[in-house]
């Protein structure tokens, strides 16, 4: 058996059937000859009993001495048991990350996967997971083998995000006939969030053991720490007041100012139906948001906004859509014609909800008030605040929507009304009492 090098490998010359020589510095290495000349490394080895042959590749693109280091490194994984033919096909038989993501996709429709509260998730949350798996991931990463994918792989990909790599604008099936994706900082953080669930959905299927998301650092996304300044709700509000002048963008506005007065989210607002405003107490009644049914005290400014809107329609949606049949949905393009030009840098429905909850906590109240306010409420004890103490709640909600009502006509503040002042707490009390007495038929004994 001679060894195997470049001249002898060369002079190898194709028979009436494979051969295979081996070489005599490493046992188990050889070259397999082919009828049709081409000549290819292998290593034989024994494996639970068996006998069994793994290919390195072929002459031309693995030279002897590469070959042999490979052989080497082959042979040394059988020494500690492991087996590198059945390796090779698992590894054939792997999924990628885009077939994964075909899974994960069926999955979610089937209401497999689970979001907050343990809950599965909703329809607008799927839309959007899937338009950026479509968008984003699969475009990125979607060609790697969920097993070989590295923390490496990951952060790239959100990196591409960021720099925008992948905007663009498709068609879709739905209503609004285009999808378009910007990509930035926001999005790709969600993006390894996205990836980091996907990963999860394979662990529980056996596919990987390991998640290479934990660990990465996210970017923070900036559009989350934004609030409205003064000056800007003033801004705001005179914009506002130019939009509910126009006929074409007055329902876009309403939206608007509803959404600064009551911290809501957004897709609350704009599917938000009259059986679920509930005037005589001062709430909105949610029967399904992020959270689930959701109790959403609202102020005083709130209830005049929507009794005044009462008045303009008679669909059971409080922002119907043209026909009247479903709820708004020029909201988006409505948003760019009345912002794009930047005058507001930055500026998104969910900074008014920011907006909202800072205001509040400048104006004093408690973390667990402005959880409720917000609808963060979940089976802890702000799930019992809300129902013990909904007046107080109302209280709040009226003095957050006032001060914000103030600001966005234009009012100068000479400094923050705190909610446990004194002298603001003594002149609640004493119209509280006055109204009590007026109000009292029973003799006081």
């Amino acid at each position: 058996m001679p060894k195997l090098t470049k001249r002898f490998v060369d002079s190898m010359k194709a028979r009436d059937k494979d051969y295979v020589i081996w070489d005599d510095d490493l046992p188990g290495f050889g070259l397999r000859v082919f009828i049709s000349g081409k000549r290819s490394y292998i290593i034989q080895y024994r494996a639970e009993g068996r006998s069994r042959r793994y290919s390195i590749g072929l002459h031309g693109i693995w030279t002897p001495e590469t070959a042999r280091k490979e052989a080497r490194a082959q042979l040394g994984k059988v020494a500690r048991g492991d087996n590198p033919t059945e390796e090779r096909q698992t590894r054939r038989n792997a999924i990628t990350v885009g077939e994964l993501a075909e899974q994960y996709m069926a999955a979610m429709n089937a209401s497999l996967i689970l979001g907050k509260g343990g809950r599965p998730k909703k329809q607008a949350t799927i839309y959007t997971d899937i338009g950026r798996i479509n968008g984003h991931i699969i475009p990125l990463i979607g060609q790697r083998k969920v097993q070989d994918l590295t923390k490496a792989n990951v952060t790239k990909m959100m990196n591409d995000v960021i720099a925008g790599k992948t905007k663009a604008v498709r068609k879709t099936s739905n209503m609004r006939g285009k999808s378009i994706l910007r990509g930035g900082r926001g999005t790709a953080s969600r993006c390894v969030g996205l990836v980091g669930s996907m990963l999860t959905y394979a662990i529980s299927l056996g596919i990987i053991e390991h998640n290479v998301t934990h660990g990465i650092k996210k970017p923070k996304d900036r559009v989350r720490d934004r609030r409205l300044s003064e000056d800007e709700y003033r801004l705001l509000g005179a914009m506002l007041n130019e939009v509910e002048e126009d006929p074409e963008l007055e329902t876009t506005g309403a939206v608007i100012r509803l959404l600064a007065l009551t911290g809501c989210r957004r897709s609350e607002i704009i599917s938000l139906r009259w059986d679920e405003v509930d005037f005589e107490n001062s709430c909105l009644r949610l029967a399904d948001s992020k959270e689930g049914a959701s109790i959403r005290p609202i102020g005083l400014s709130a209830i005049e906004l929507l009794e005044e809107r009462g008045k303009k329609t008679k669909s059971e949606y409080v922002f119907p859509g043209p026909r009247g049949a479903g709820p708004f949905g020029s909201f988006p393009n409505h948003w760019q014609k009345i912002f794009g030009r930047g005058e507001l840098p930055d500026f998104t429905a969910h900074v008014l909800r920011h907006s909202f909850a800072s205001t509040a906590n400048d104006l004093g109240f408690t973390e667990s008030t402005i959880a409720a306010l917000l609808g963060h409420a979940t089976n802890s004890i702000t799930s019992k605040y809300i129902h013990s103490l909904d007046t107080v709640l109302v209280m709040a909600a009226d003095t957050v929507a006032g001060y914000v009502q103030g600001l966005l006509d234009g009012a100068e503040f000479g400094q923050t009304t705190y909610a446990l002042d004194k002298t603001v707490r003594r002149e609640a009390l004493a119209r509280f009492f006055a109204q009590s007495a007026a109000t009292e038929t029973r003799p006081i004994t």
